[in-house]
């Protein structure tokens, strides 16, 4: 599959506007989850205002709510709530998942994913579609893992990281993602697995290579 490495214009939204405003600054995105009716995101920023940024999240209309998890003199680890971006509702929409973190500098987000070529091409719709600027900065191939997962292998394998199954502890039980895909929780587990041997077995390979 290809390694791409995306350049992403994203939602004007407070903290992308704070980012233009701030062109040193850098915002590293360690996760974001899926809630009923939003986001909630991880952010680590290093900034040579940190007061400003607080007083940003605390006055910004599309934060639901935050909490300062840590601060320094230049750095900042905000949890925050808000809604979906049009860009990552986009790249869900493609069923494709950024590799966290990924880093938002002067109103512009870097990310990196791996993926098929048929779901890069649905990206690049989904982006037109949804009016979002993006630069590819470049594409490698791994001959090795092009037949990896089968499309729906992917599409249950990226469902259940989204809805938190992977998390320790676990965002969701087994029953609850079968429930969000419509189908028996067996056929998931069974799924899970396969695309579980398939990934353990290449990465298993590919250590034996290098090493």
């Amino acid at each position: 599959m290809p390694r791409v490495w995306l350049r992403i214009k994203p939602s004007h939204n407070s903290l992308v506007a704070f980012s233009i405003d701030h062109p040193d600054d850098e915002f590293r995105i360690f996760a974001s989850h899926p809630m009923k009716d939003g986001l909630r995101v991880i952010v680590e920023a290093e900034t040579t205002d940190p007061e400003a940024l607080c007083q940003l999240f605390d006055e910004a209309s599309d934060v639901r709510s935050f909490e300062v998890l840590r601060t320094d003199q230049q750095t900042v680890l905000v949890q925050y709530e808000t809604s979906e971006p049009a860009a990552r509702a986009a790249a869900r929409a493609a069923g494709i998942l950024p590799q966290y973190p990924t880093v938002l500098r002067d109103g512009w987000l870097t990310v990196e994913t791996i993926t098929s070529w048929e779901r890069l091409s649905q990206l690049q719709t989904e982006f037109e579609t949804a009016d979002v600027s993006f630069e590819i900065l470049s594409i490698t191939q791994s001959v090795e893992m092009t037949d990896l997962l089968t499309d729906r292998q992917w599409d249950v394998l990226t469902e259940a990281i989204e809805r938190g199954y992977y998390d320790s502890p676990r965002g969701c039980s087994l029953t609850n993602l079968a429930s969000t895909l419509d189908v028996n929780p067996s056929a998931v587990s069974g799924v899970l697995h396969r695309a579980e041997e398939q990934i353990i077995k290449e990465f298993a390979a590919e250590a034996k290579r290098l090493d």
